[in-house]
């Protein structure tokens, strides 16, 4: 008994002894309710049921934390406080499901909800961080339902991210969505960056990738997006709110975006409803539609499109981005009439990938290669929204600066 006292007064004096930079001891947690403080480094959270951070409280989780949830009770991820989510390239944090529940069947995910921002979030950083597997369909015991979050109702797919705050500030860079039911993002107010993310495997039967409404103020930089079931970027003014969309794009990357929903929204980037867009250095390639705007509720005469380049494998994927009334032309764009002409020269994609996948394979490459025609037709003078950055939680994060390429990529 003596000896197991001197250890533990042994242990307890280590403890004491670190310094504040030692990082502190993964842990194994199972939570549900209400959740609060820091998830440390590399622990692993199991989720049984919804979780709410509270109003006036914050929860930061550290790099490889990763949180399992319940497959059964589905859980919505409720941010009525502030969240900090701050993973790196070497170690992300990953929001998933068991590995045993990644079936064929759940390529669409459907099986967790999302992460729900109230109006009463006014931070929330995600760096280093991939959501899969979710968007879950909301029922009257959903907690999002009962609280009158995101659309308020039974029968909506939880988009993987909702941010609703005009007055809020929100930043995702570094991040990856995938496998999930419908849209990727749904954002009814903020100041917002989202830089470096990638979007694919996503929307079942609907749901766009950055899907933008009024009282939002975002930069959309350098991120790739692909196979999303209708637009990569839809853009629009509605919902009343100030202050009016403010949106600007440049230098992403889409990919074989809006085939699966063959409708007159399924395309790269729509734009409606007023929206102040700004367009410039994005590389569309095997997309359906150009930048398509609603010809009955226009984008704000404010808008401006320069510098984006298209790529078609087919002559019906070319046909559909040549200039019409419904399809937003700018300047300086490289735009053939014919099938196959202005191929960026990926490193690793084949051209000829049926347009209907969904599937992102590991050993295809977005970069550009060293004679790519994508190369030096970049503008580099347009002014973006966030170039003095956003502050949050005392770290300063700036949207990247725009490149003399299109897309998202360069060389390597």
């Amino acid at each position: 008994m003596k000896k197991l006292l001197l250890l533990s007064i042994f242990a307890a004096f280590l403890m004491t002894g670190c310094n504040s930079s030692d990082v502190a001891p993964a842990e194994k947690l199972s939570v549900s309710g209400e959740v609060s403080g820091t998830w440390k480094k590399g622990s692993i959270i199991t989720v049984n049921s919804d979780l709410i951070i509270p109003v006036g409280k914050s929860l930061t989780i550290e790099e490889g934390v990763i949180i399992v949830m319940d497959t059964t009770s589905k859980p919505e991820f409720i941010v009525q406080g502030n969240l900090y989510a701050l993973g790196t390239s070497a170690n992300p944090i990953k929001f998933s499901v068991p590995e045993t529940a990644k079936l064929a069947k759940y390529k669409f995910g459907q099986l967790w909800g999302g992460i729900l921002a109230a109006k009463t979030c006014t931070e929330m950083v995600l760096d280093n961080v991939i959501l899969e597997y979710g968007g879950a369909v909301t029922t009257e015991a959903s907690t999002s339902v009962k609280l009158g979050l995101y659309k308020a109702e039974s029968g909506e797919f939880d988009p993987a991210l909702w941010f609703s705050n005009a007055a809020g500030k929100l930043v995702v860079r570094n991040s990856t969505i995938r496998n999930w039911r419908d849209d990727a993002t749904y954002i009814e107010g903020g100041s917002v960056i989202f830089a470096n993310n990638s979007l694919y495997t996503t929307g079942l039967s609907g749901g766009d990738g950055f899907n933008i409404k009024s009282g939002v103020v975002v930069d959309i930089a350098f991120n790739f997006v692909y196979s999303t079931n209708t637009n990569a970027l839809k853009l629009s003014s509605t919902g009343g709110r100030t202050p009016q969309a403010t949106v600007v794009a440049y230098n992403n990357t889409i990919v074989n975006t809006g085939w699966r929903r063959p409708t007159i929204k399924g395309g790269s980037i729509w734009v409606e409803q007023s929206v102040r867009a700004k367009l410039y250095n994005n590389l569309m390639a095997n997309c359906r539609f150009g930048i398509k705007r609603d010809t009955k509720l226009p984008e704000d005469t404010a808008s401006r499109v320069s510098n984006n380049y298209y790529y078609g494998y087919t002559q019906n994927a070319v046909d559909q981005f040549q200039n019409s009334k419904e399809i937003l032309s700018g300047t300086n764009e490289i735009k053939g009439t014919k099938a196959d002409e202005n191929d960026p020269l990926f490193v690793n994609y084949p051209k000829s990938t049926d347009y209907l996948t969904a599937d992102l394979l590991a050993t295809w490459d977005f970069h550009l290669s060293a004679n790519s025609p994508a190369l030096g037709k970049g503008l580099t003078t347009f002014t973006r929204n966030f170039k003095d950055g956003i502050v949050i939680n005392g770290v300063t994060y700036k949207s990247p600066d725009p490149a003399t390429y299109v897309g998202a990529y360069g060389t390597k």
